[in-house]
């Protein structure tokens, strides 16, 4: 259980991006944390800006960034006091489901028997053969 936790505070806090690189519409080149080489057919800007071209580029770049959590509570001093009776309760009833009882009650361990006045199976005329 413990091992599945850090799994899961490492990948929450974990920061990583995906850079695509899309030529016509069509997806060419996908990288993981780092940036994509280009299909080699970008267009490259003019050195002079008064005499240009302008035409639309068939190549485009998306970027897709998950930034982690970096806000981890590191230590339980901020438990309200409300939290605190309910964990020490939840652990108190969950602990208590799994002891055993040994004790066998019997109900009818502090009485006496009731004494004899007659003996039905001769009043009956009921005997075994």
């Amino acid at each position: 259980m413990s091992l599945a936790m850090a799994f899961v505070l490492l990948f929450s806090t974990m920061s990583f991006s995906i850079n695509m690189h899309y030529c016509g519409g069509n997806l060419v080149e996908t990288a993981f944390f780092h940036k994509t080489k280009g299909c080699g057919m970008e267009m490259e800007k003019p050195e002079n800006s008064d005499c240009s071209i302008n035409k639309k580029n068939c190549c485009d770049e998306k970027q897709l960034i998950h930034d982690g959590q970096d806000e981890v509570q590191k230590s339980v001093d901020k438990i309200s006091f409300e939290q605190k009776v309910f964990i020490t309760s939840f652990v108190y009833s969950y602990y208590n489901l799994f002891i055993e009882e040994n004790r066998r009650v019997f109900s009818f361990e502090e009485y006496k028997p009731p004494l004899v006045i007659r003996q039905i199976y001769k009043i009956d005329e009921t005997y075994l053969i």
